[in-house]
């Protein structure tokens, strides 16, 4: 969320950043609301200073033995209509709230701006696509001549867009994600968090996911309380409305959880095999940090993440996101892109954002640096990585001709298998 002194005076650069995003943003109805709040701010406060001159007058009055009724009739309206102003300012400061709530994070200088994927600038690239004497089979394909992944019972205990996962298929699940967090606590220094899987409204409005994204996330009917879209809702609330020691920073947290989106406006896309799922698994990164560290932090975080892909031996890119393919809140996106060999096309398999100031102004989360006043943190997030996502590029990437899936060497220890065989 932006500060509301900084959007009235810098109507032009939210009006830019507007036109940068590709959105539709209407400032109109904002200049009447701070209009009107301030017109009755005014008023009000005209008012209260003739009361308080007419309170002075009528203790004199009162001391001389002197009649004050009419003064005091008079200030019982004055009074009553300051009450209801005072309301009235609180309704439009709830109005104005919202609306800043709806802005989109300015993008940062560095950001290209363009109008879609197709202007994101790639990076750089890591390792080489497989060679194969055969044609290719798309990961659903091999999953089920394995017998690692069955969808229709999971049709016929939830529904579309869900898969249960079987045997090595799911031990596979389990030892990508175990991989991940050992590689990110062990060798890049995150803490490892397990938190709730059910968020509340406070929660998500903090990160920015409500309330422009409800239709987007589950609601748990009758409670406050959501199906978790993404663990950075909760990394995000672990110092909701705190103020963090600057010598503490960068604080990096890491973790892995179930993560439950309801795919709204997505009909059609990706329907076959476990690419977009109504529930999915990731790991996820996050990083507290002072503002003047945080674009160094993002390229860590970056190298990360893509760490994880270089010990897998999975080929990959890197790309920079441009202002119209930004998420809601990021001022600076980085996309991590795997290859699949069934569609002989990249993959977004990790997104790594810098949100600076937005969503800490939003939770309240702040740090004090010694002898200074308080500002906000900056947060930054990003998949480190999406299991189901690595377990798809996995299967297509190191598949064999008899359909069996030969392992990455990374995983035999969590796997107890080197491969996955394919069934008679």
């Amino acid at each position: 969320m932006h500060d509301l002194g900084f959007v009235r005076e810098h109507m032009d650069v939210i009006e830019k950043m507007a036109r940068d995003r590709g959105v539709a943003l209407d400032l109109a109805p904002f200049r009447e609301l701070d209009a009107e709040r301030r017109k009755i701010i005014t008023s009000t406060e005209r008012m209260k200073a003739d009361r308080n001159k007419a309170s002075e007058e009528i203790a004199a009055r009162k001391k001389a033995g002197q009649d004050a009724s009419e003064i005091l009739a008079r200030m019982k309206q004055v009074s009553e209509q300051i009450k209801a102003d005072d309301e009235s300012v609180a309704a439009l400061d709830e109005r104005m709230k919202y609306f800043l709530m709806t802005i989109p994070n300015i993008p940062h200088a560095s950001v290209p701006v363009g109008h879609g994927a197709a202007d994101n600038v790639e990076m750089r690239r890591s390792g080489a696509p497989p060679k194969f004497d055969f044609a290719p089979r798309p990961h659903w394909e091999i999953g089920e001549r394995c017998g690692i992944l069955d969808f229709e019972a999971a049709q016929k205990m939830t529904g579309a867009r869900f898969a249960v996962y079987k045997g090595l298929g799911a031990r596979m699940e389990r030892a990508i994600a175990n991989f991940f967090l050992d590689l990110h606590t062990r060798e890049h220094g995150y803490t490892e968090i397990l938190p709730p899987f059910l968020v509340n409204t406070a929660a998500l409005t903090g990160v920015g996911q409500l309330p422009k994204f409800a239709a987007d996330m589950f609601h748990l009917e009758g409670t406050d309380l959501w199906l978790t879209p993404t663990a950075e809702v909760e990394l995000t609330n672990l110092h909701r409305d705190e103020t963090l020691d600057a010598d503490s920073l960068p604080i990096k947290v890491c973790a892995w959880t179930a993560c439950f989106r309801s795919e709204a406006g997505a009909a059609g896309k990706d329907t076959r095999g476990i690419k977009r799922q109504h529930q999915f698994q990731k790991v996820e990164l996050f990083k507290f940090t002072r503002p003047e560290q945080s674009y160094d932090e993002l390229e860590k975080l970056v190298r990360n993440a893509e760490k994880c892909l270089e010990r897998l031996g999975l080929h990959y890119r890197v790309m920079q996101l441009c202002t119209s393919d930004m998420g809601f809140a990021s001022s600076k996106t980085y996309d991590i892109e795997v290859w699949l060999p069934s569609t002989g096309e990249f993959m977004e398999i990790s997104s790594c954002s810098n949100t600076e100031a937005f969503q800490a102004r939003r939770s309240g989360i702040r740090f004090k640096p010694k002898g200074g006043k308080s500002e906000y943190v900056h947060t930054l997030n990003g998949s480190g990585l999406a299991v189901g996502r690595t377990w798809i590029a996995i299967v297509e990437n190191f598949q064999q001709a008899d359909g069996s899936v030969k392992l990455p060497e990374a995983l035999w220890p969590y796997m107890g298998a080197e491969k996955i065989p394919a069934k008679d």
